[in-house]
């Protein structure tokens, strides 16, 4: 099933949901969720949220289990970018309105052999082999100017394999898509 396309309305509910299950968070409050009606919002979707500071990566958590509507997993997602990423120290009060916030709304994983089907900057990749996994969102491919090999090599070293890992017969390679916004292009 194709997922609906968000409505600038729903990216906006989307993204204050994010900013606002942090902010509570970081007060130590309880986050009550909006009654939502939309049935975009309701769908059950995987998702990714990610942090940046002055332009710089600040945090991104994401799932693609879609037992939840999406935006439940944006909530919580946005909290466990904020707080759990263990790349990063957890977001201080400080640093929260320097804060700009990017969701990532996924449509389902899907398994491919065929690796040209891999559009760069319309896909993300997911790459699967024993206990090591990685994923990279498809903008990040667009951001650093990647082809499809640089993109496929660098979702490997995420995964902590060696890059060419996805030539490996064991390896499983997942593609996926995302509509993909953030407080910067979804401004009133």
């Amino acid at each position: 099933m194709e997922s609906g396309k968000l409505s600038s309305r729903e990216r906006q509910v989307l993204l204050k949901i994010a900013r606002e299950s942090i902010k509570r968070e970081l007060e130590g409050l309880p986050f009550t969720l909006p009654r939502v009606t939309d049935l975009n919002l309701l769908e059950h979707r995987g998702a990714f949220v990610t942090l940046h500071r002055h332009g710089q990566l600040r945090g991104c958590i994401g799932t693609f289990i879609a037992d939840r509507p999406l935006y439940e997993i944006v909530g919580d997602m946005a909290i466990s970018a904020a707080f759990n990423d263990p790349r990063f120290r957890p977001l201080s009060p400080s640093e929260l309105d320097e804060i700009d916030l990017e969701v990532s709304a996924l449509t389902p994983l899907r398994e491919t052999t065929d690796l040209d089907e891999i559009q760069v900057g319309i896909h993300g990749i997911y790459i699967v082999n024993g206990p090591y996994r990685g994923v990279l969102l498809p903008q990040v491919a667009t951001e650093y100017g990647w082809d499809r090999y640089t993109f496929l090599d660098q979702t490997c070293i995420k995964a902590g394999m060696a890059p060419g890992c996805w030539k490996d017969p064991n390896t499983k390679v997942y593609i996926f898509s995302a509509e993909v916004f953030g407080e910067k292009t979804e401004k009133d």
